[in-house]
């Protein structure tokens, strides 16, 4: 149970804010809005980034989205990785891959399961997600599988932006259940 109370999911106000929202997540709001609507002003940036972050980038969404779950599994959140994890499927992605993302020591090394653009994705995100600056050696592995500057700048965004969504979810105790749960109306 998340520990503050949701916003009621047929909230309307603020409007603009609320139908934003809305439109992002095809007429849904999230228990992520829901915790957000309590500071309109965060939650409209949050919706504005976020928005970028999914719908508005040139970084394929194969990548965006193995980053997403590698960040859950990093930071033990069960909502980051119920979510994105059918969209990294969908993306490109196999079943064996996101299972292989549960260990990311071993999976950042896994050249049977990743190739070289895969693993360098999945190297920044551990050190981006864990000690927040970037070795040379990693930052030179990224920059030679992205060499396109706006996409590699694009997959350093999302994973600070959902490194951001993780540690929000994981202190508020936001959990992938409260999509479907009573306890989420």
């Amino acid at each position: 149970m998340a520990r503050l109370d949701y916003q009621p999911i047929d909230l309307k106000e603020p409007a603009d804010i609320v139908a934003a929202m809305r439109a992002r997540r095809g007429g849904q709001l999230n228990p992520v809005d829901r915790m957000l609507l309590y500071s309109p002003p965060v939650a409209r940036g949050w919706n504005d980034l976020m928005l970028a972050m999914r719908t508005e980038i040139s970084l394929p969404d194969k990548y965006r989205e193995m980053a997403v779950c590698a960040i859950g599994v990093a930071h033990g959140n069960d909502f980051e990785v119920g979510v994105h994890g059918p969209i990294y499927l969908k993306a490109g992605g196999t079943q064996a891959q996101l299972e292989a993302l549960r260990d990311l020591k071993s999976a950042v090394d896994n050249v049977q399961m990743f190739d070289a653009r895969e693993r360098a994705v999945i190297r920044l995100t551990d050190e981006m997600t864990h000690q927040v600056n970037v070795s040379d050696a990693t930052f030179s592995e990224v920059r030679s599988a992205f060499p396109d500057s706006r996409q590699l700048v694009e997959l350093v965004a999302v994973i600070a932006s959902y490194n951001m969504a993780a540690r929000f979810v994981g202190a508020l105790e936001i959990h992938h259940a409260d999509l479907v749960t009573k306890e989420a109306s």
